[in-house]
């Protein structure tokens, strides 16, 4: 199950996502906002972040006006690498290197076609491990003796 969150800023691309999700019959959970009104953003972030971090959903999609924000937001929660994104090299690349859980985009930024196109590319690319799995722990566990 796919997490879904966004502000005002993000809300029109979250919709765009919702609509390519429907259609593919991949299951989410809405966590709103549910209009243009004006919110704050961060409790959409920590909404996605705890589900996606408690395993209640696999991965997570947020978006406000730029992605940065909100993504700034749902890396406070333990165990979240959301990575905002803005082209489709960095969605591939923030699963494939990184083990992304959280896409972050900003509808300011990219337009609705894009952010479906990136999500689509953000679900379907596996993580690659290898080499990368040892720096995926370093970023999880950043007080550990592996960044000493």
């Amino acid at each position: 199950m796919i997490a879904l969150g966004c502000d005002h800023g993000g809300y029109a691309i979250k919709e765009a996502v919702k609509k390519y999700l429907e259609e593919n019959s991949i299951e989410f959970k809405d966590f709103g906002c549910y209009s243009e009104e004006s919110v704050d953003y961060p409790i959409y972030a920590k909404k996605v972040a705890q589900a996606v971090a408690s395993g209640e959903c696999e991965k997570g999609i947020l978006c406000c006006g730029t992605g940065i924000g909100i993504s700034i937001a749902a890396n406070k929660v333990k165990g979240i690498r959301a990575a905002v994104v803005t082209n489709e090299f960095c969605a591939e690349m923030t699963r494939r290197h990184n083990d992304a859980n959280i896409l972050a985009m900003g509808g300011r930024v990219i337009s609705e076609d894009q952010a479906v196109k990136f999500t689509k590319i953000f679900l379907e690319t596996p993580f690659e491990g290898g080499r990368h799995t040892n720096r995926v722990n370093m970023i999880t566990d950043i007080e550990s003796e592996y960044c000493k």
